[in-house]
């Protein structure tokens, strides 16, 4: 299915649309052809695309050849100047291949994607300590406005989001996207209580030299800071693999989070997630962001309202409605 059919027939110049690609970790591990329609799709709509935006796990088990076949898709990418942004997650880091999160390891992560890979390009903008991809922010223009990007990695810590606060408060110009892996529960409520999908429930959670922040930390501690953060993404949990929440940041304005999931283990998963992904539009024009969830394997929406909704008089600082 072609993008062009149902969006962007408009003018471009009021619309930014970002398509985000959730945890991909089962096809890499069982279903390649299904990761792999993915990707043609984006090539194929990249002209109507501003940016791709992976909310982490891309592995399965953090294997050199998965970030191989990874690290090729993503030069298809690169070769139609594609901007794109990934966030780390708990099974893309670790001592060895299987063991997820055991340390704070994202040395393969980083063989395949070194920051020298991004550099040249005009989007990027800069990684915490300027060293490893496994924090770090994109910037572009889209729909008529400054947007800035930003990937955190599962379980940040104190100094990352330091860091973030200060990319966020010298970019006041631009809307902020943050992405993330772990953050919202499937029943829309922040990471917070001390179960298992917490990033402290790992190994990186027991390194007594390095702090690590769930959702809630990340909400309070940066998110919520800054007026023009506007939406924030991730994925990790199962059950439903879907939630939604829009809170109130401490500057008054809304922020909309988005958890995504189709994997191995959702309620009703298919071959790792039948391919979907999601597509989301800001149109300033109108003032709404709107979100589809798209299956590039059977070429058809996702049936449930929970994964296609639209919020309207999105502006910031001011109020804003979903429908």
């Amino acid at each position: 299915m072609s993008l062009s059919l149902w969006v962007f027939i408009s003018c471009r110049s009021h619309k930014a649309l970002f398509v985000v690609l959730p945890d991909t970790q089962t096809y890499l591990e069982a279903y390649p052809e299904v990761l792999e329609s993915q990707f043609n799709w984006i090539s194929d709509n990249h002209n109507m695309i501003d940016a791709l935006i992976h909310v982490g796990d891309l592995t399965q088990d953090n294997h050199p050849v998965e970030w191989m076949l990874l690290s090729r898709y993503f030069s298809d990418i690169e070769e139609i100047a594609l901007p794109y942004t990934f966030s780390l997650g708990n099974h893309d880091m670790g001592s060895k291949p299987g063991l997820f999160a055991d340390q704070h390891d994202t040395s393969l992560a980083n063989r395949f994607f070194p920051v020298s890979r991004f550099k040249a390009k005009k989007e990027w903008g800069g990684s915490h300590g300027q060293m490893t991809i496994d924090n770090h922010y994109i910037t572009l223009r889209a729909g008529g406005k400054e947007w800035l990007i930003m990937s955190l990695e599962f379980g940040p810590s104190d100094d990352v989001l330091d860091w973030a606060n200060r990319v966020a408060e010298e970019n006041r110009d631009k809307w902020i996207i943050v992405n993330t892996h772990a953050y919202l529960y499937s029943d829309s409520t922040l990471l917070d209580n001390g179960d298992w999908w917490r990033p402290q429930s790992y190994g990186i959670g027991k390194d007594t030299t390095r702090t690590v922040n769930d959702g809630a930390q990340i909400w309070e501690k940066f998110a919520s800071n800054h007026p023009n953060i506007v939406a924030l993404f991730c994925g990790h949990v199962l059950n439903e693999g879907v939630g939604t929440l829009v809170s109130n940041g401490k500057q008054g304005n809304k922020v909309y989070q988005m958890l995504a999931n189709y994997q191995r283990g959702v309620k009703g998963s298919e071959k790792g997630g039948n391919g979907y992904l999601r597509i989301v539009t800001f149109d300033r024009k109108k003032g709404t962001l709107e979100v589809k969830t798209y299956s590039t394997l059977e070429d058809k929406y996702h049936p449930s309202p929970a994964h296609n909704f639209i919020f309207t008089d999105l502006k910031l600082n001011n109020r804003q409605k979903r429908h």
